[in-house]
């Protein structure tokens, strides 16, 4: 379960390193900059959501969000 940045940012770089994609690439296809991944792949808390978000989608990576199950929910 990815429930820290640093977790993100290795699975993250795990995927790109596995799909053969630079840094440098992955920035350029994201529409980020270079330095935003290398920041998002160390694990830096306070990476733009929005940006985070668009970088998985670019590498196929999925996030499924399950709210907590509420007791009186039908």
């Amino acid at each position: 379960m990815m429930q820290t940045p640093q977790a993100i940012g290795a699975v993250i770089r795990k995927t790109r390193k596995a799909m053969g994609i630079t840094q440098k690439n992955l920035a350029l296809t994201s529409g980020t900059g270079l330095r935003f991944i290398i920041d998002l792949e160390k694990g830096k808390p306070t990476c733009q959501l929005a940006k985070v978000l668009t970088v998985l989608q670019t590498l196929g990576i999925k996030v499924q969000l399950t709210p907590p199950s509420l007791s009186g929910e039908q």
